[in-house]
């Protein structure tokens, strides 16, 4: 099997440029021009980590032509404005400290600056979150803490003198505070400080359920920062290594006893229309095993991890006349705005978005986590 996924990660850089993408189906859906966004960044720090593993110069060389159609040379991205405020575009800037520590380049810094004015001026809810967008005002979702704080421990700790370092544990303690549900164990996609928005109940903010792939990426989250994050500051440290065994035990709840994956709507198996969804499940696999690579969870999850990426890849990998894909990717699930009241958090509606094939949210993940099987193997 792990020949076949050199083989489909071959086949997607081959067949890739900045202009088209074949991994950003989203993207190429919509008929638009390329730009900086998290999909990409996925990818891209996927493909870097496969390099650090394999040392191949093909994933590195790629990532950097790939890179530099983008940033230029005084250190601005095309495409990406902060002033936007869009926790998603502020992603795919974490490849940079990869491309400025391999390549030393000036630019790759500047970039990151200019990123980091973002964080700097970032609107907050009143619980001193950063609003997942500028177009979703007064909202938290949980997907958000990987676009923004990932970058942000980074910054702070390789630039930043970790002077923020309780900044971006006040707002993983809000989001457990007020997203957390203590009785399934499991966190809600989207909160409304405000709970004025049509899809917040209206005494909690709350959306309706809890959506794999949002509770996969916060898993992705807190694994990625335990692994940026000084180990001498000991409380905020275990703050967040607690925070991970607890994150993945609660779902561990919910697996699939048969194929080891997650279901589209976490704690809704048996409903009908419900699927096993690719995406999160390998960012779940990823965190587990990251986790134990970091030793942050016990030695034992390492099987669990395993059996979570061989089971997602027994399904949803497969080759038909020699072309692989990748199937059992949700397209895109969003909450609002308020223009677009299909996205309201529903049952309904999570099972209603497309599933696609070979999309970066659910291949670079995958990707994500077969460089920690290789560390696996290799050792």
């Amino acid at each position: 099997m792990y020949e076949l996924i050199d083989k489909y990660i071959d086949k997607l850089i081959n067949n890739s440029t900045p202009e088209c993408p074949l991994w950003n189906v989203e993207l190429m859906r919509a008929g638009k021009e390329p730009r900086w966004n998290y999909i990409d960044g996925c990818m891209m720090m996927s493909l870097l980590s496969l390099y650090d593993q394999t040392k191949e110069q093909k994933y590195l060389d790629f990532v950097i032509s790939y890179i530099d159609y983008f940033v230029q040379e005084n250190g601005t991205i095309k495409t990406y404005d902060y002033a936007n405020y869009s926790t998603d575009d502020m992603a795919e800037s974490r490849v940079l400290f990869d491309l400025y520590r391999i390549t030393k380049n000036e630019k790759y810094r500047k970039a990151i600056e200019n990123t980091y004015k973002q964080i700097l001026g970032h609107p907050r809810t009143k619980e001193g979150n950063f609003w997942h967008k500028k177009i979703y005002h007064d909202q938290v979702w949980l997907d958000g803490l990987y676009m923004a704080q990932v970058f942000y421990m980074r910054y702070d700790t390789e630039f930043g003198g970790k002077t923020h370092y309780n900044d971006i544990i006040n707002q993983f303690k809000n989001v457990r505070k007020y997203m957390y549900d203590p009785n399934k164990h499991l966190y809600y996609h989207g909160y409304d400080s405000e709970k004025t928005m049509f899809w917040a109940d209206k005494e909690t903010g709350l959306s309706k359920n809890f959506w794999l792939r949002a509770c996969g990426w916060y898993t992705v989250a807190i694994a990625d920062i335990c692994g940026y994050i000084d180990e001498q500051m000991y409380d905020e440290y275990r703050f967040f290594t607690s925070l991970l065994k607890e994150t993945i035990d609660g779902l561990l709840e919910y697996q699939d006893p048969e194929s080891k994956m997650f279901w589209q709507v976490v704690d809704k198996a048996n409903c009908e229309g419900n699927y096993l969804e690719t995406s999160g499940s390998v960012m779940i696999a990823y965190a587990i095993l990251k986790g134990v690579r970091l030793g942050v969870l016990p030695k034992r999850y390492q099987q669990i991890g395993l059996d979570i990426f061989n089971g997602t890849c027994n399904k949803y990998l497969t080759e038909k006349n020699g072309d692989l894909n990748v199937g059992g990717i949700c397209l895109v699930a969003g909450l609002g705005p308020e223009d677009n009241p299909r996205r309201d958090g529903s049952y309904e509606y999570y099972i209603s978005e497309p599933v696609v094939e070979n999309d970066a949210k659910g291949v670079g993940p995958l990707i994500m986590a077969y460089s920690e099987v290789k560390k696996i193997i290799n050792n």
